[in-house]
C-alpha cells in the first residue's frame, strides 16, 4: 500500500480549516500543517488534527512555503492541499482505494472544482497537480501562483475531485503586490508569470495595464496553450470594459489559432455580439456554443455552463429582442432544463406564463 503524506500552509483560517480536514483520516499517514503568521485560532485548530504544525515566517513566497511543508513529509507520496478546499467523503474513499493499487505514478493529475451548484455538481473546473511522489524534482516554482511542473509518469485521476470552499472570491491585490516587488527587483517573469501578472492586474481593475500585459504575453509566442486561449477571453473581456468591441471579437477568434474553438469562447463571441445588439450573430455563436462539449481533458479552465445553460438562456433572450417568442420560448424551456430553480429562468418563466395568457404565443 501506497504511504501519503497531506501537506498544508495556512494562516488565519479558523473558519475553514476543520471542515478542510474532516476526512482526511481516511487517507492520510501524515498531516504537515506550516503556519506562516496567524492571529487566530488556526493553530489549536490544527493541532487537533496533527501533532506536525510547523510555523515559517512569511517572505512573499508561497512556493518557498509549500515547499517547506513538502521537506517536512516522510511519506513516499505526497498530497497538498489548501484551507478553504473541501475533500468530500467520496474523494476521501477514492484515494484511500488509490493508495491500495499497484499503480506508482510520479503525478496524479485531478479535478480542482472552482464553482459548483448545490448538489455538488460542477461548473467551473480544471486539473491540478494534487498527488507527487516525494522527490526533489517535484517540487513548487513561482512566487505566486506557483506550481509543480508535472514529468515522468503522470496519470489523471477523475474521481479525485477537490472542491474549493470559497464560492465567493473576494477581491486582492496581495498578489499583485507580489509581482510589483519582483518587477522592482529586477526579476524577469516566466512566460507563465506574464500571463498570471495580466491576470492580476485585470482583476485589480487595472484595465489598460492588463491589456498592455496580455498583449505582451501573447506577442512572446512562449505561453502554454491553455494560458494562451485563457489569455485571449480575459483581454477580450478588458476590451469591452473599454468598449472596443471589434477589438474584443479579434482577440476571441484569436484563440482559433491554438486550438479547435472552445465552448467559453464561442459563447463569449455571442455576448460581444448581443453587447453590440447585432442578436443574428449572436445567435448564430450561442448555437456553437450550445452544441459544443466541454473540453475536460486540455487541463485548461472549464466553465461548463458555457456549453449548456448560459447559451441556452442567452438565446431566449436574443430571440426576444428579436420579436421571435416563439424561439424564445424553446430556449427558455431548454435552460430551465438545465436549471429550473435559476433567478432568471423563473423571471423568464413569469414573462413567458403572461404572454401565454393572453395568447401571444
Amino acid at each position: 500500500m501506497k504511504k501519503l503524506s497531506l501537506c498544508m500552509i495556512v494562516k488565519d483560517e479558523e473558519k475553514t480549516l476543520a471542515r478542510a480536514l474532516e476526512n482526511v483520516h481516511l487517507f492520510a499517514d501524515e498531516i504537515i500543517i506550516v503556519d506562516t503568521g496567524s492571529t487566530d485560532k488556526t493553530k489549536e485548530i490544527a493541532g487537533r488534527f496533527s501533532k506536525n504544525v510547523y510555523d515559517f515566517k512569511w517572505v512573499g513566497d508561497f512556493s518557498k512555503a509549500r515547499n517547506f511543508s513538502f521537506d517536512k513529509a516522510s511519506s513516499p507520496y505526497i498530497m497538498w492541499l489548501d484551507a478553504d478546499d473541501i475533500i468530500p467523503l467520496s474523494t476521501a474513499q477514492n484515494i484511500a482505494t488509490w493508495k491500495e493499487d499497484d499503480s506508482q505514478p510520479d503525478v496524479v493529475m485531478c479535478p480542482y472544482v472552482a464553482n459548483y451548484d448545490e448538489e455538488f455538481n460542477p461548473i467551473f473546473e480544471y486539473l491540478r497537480e494534487r498527488i507527487v511522489k516525494n522527490t526533489k524534482v517535484l517540487r513548487w516554482h513561482d512566487r505566486v501562483h506557483e506550481v509543480i511542473v508535472p514529468c515522468g509518469n503522470v496519470v489523471t485521476m477523475k474521481d479525485i475531485k477537490i472542491f474549493h470552499g470559497k464560492k465567493e472570491s473576494k477581491s486582492s491585490s496581495r498578489n499583485l503586490l507580489i509581482y510589483k516587488q519582483m518587477i522592482e527587483e529586477g526579476e524577469k517573469l516566466s512566460p507563465r508569470g506574464m500571463f498570471y501578472y495580466a491576470r492580476e492586474l485585470y482583476f485589480n481593475n487595472l484595465i489598460d495595464e492588463a491589456i498592455h500585459e496580455f498583449s505582451r504575453f501573447l506577442s512572446s509566442g512562449q505561453g502554454w496553450r491553455e494560458n494562451n486561449i485563457e489569455a485571449c477571453l480575459d483581454l477580450a473581456k478588458c476590451y469591452c470594459i473599454k468598449e472596443k468591441y471589434l477589438n474584443a471579437l479579434t482577440s476571441l477568434f484569436g484563440t482559433f489559432i491554438y486550438d479547435l474553438p472552445r465552448s467559453e469562447v464561442l459563447y463569449e463571441i455571442g455576448n460581444v455580439y448581443s453587447i453590440m445588439q447585432d442578436y443574428n450573430h449572436a445567435i448564430y455563436w450561442y448555437k456553437l456554443a450550445l452544441e459544443s462539449k466541454p473540453e475536460l481533458e486540455s487541463g485548461g479552465f472549464v466553465n461548463i455552463e458555457t456549453s449548456s445553460f448560459l447559451p441556452a438562456l442567452a438565446l431566449c433572450v436574443c430571440y426576444d429582442k428579436l420579436g421571435d417568442k416563439i424561439n424564445a420560448y424553446h430556449f427558455h424551456l431548454i435552460a430551465k432544463g438545465f436549471k429550473g430553480d435559476d433567478e432568471s429562468v423563473l423571471h423568464n418563466q413569469e414573462y413567458f406564463d403572461n404572454l401565454i395568457k393572453n395568447n401571444e404565443i
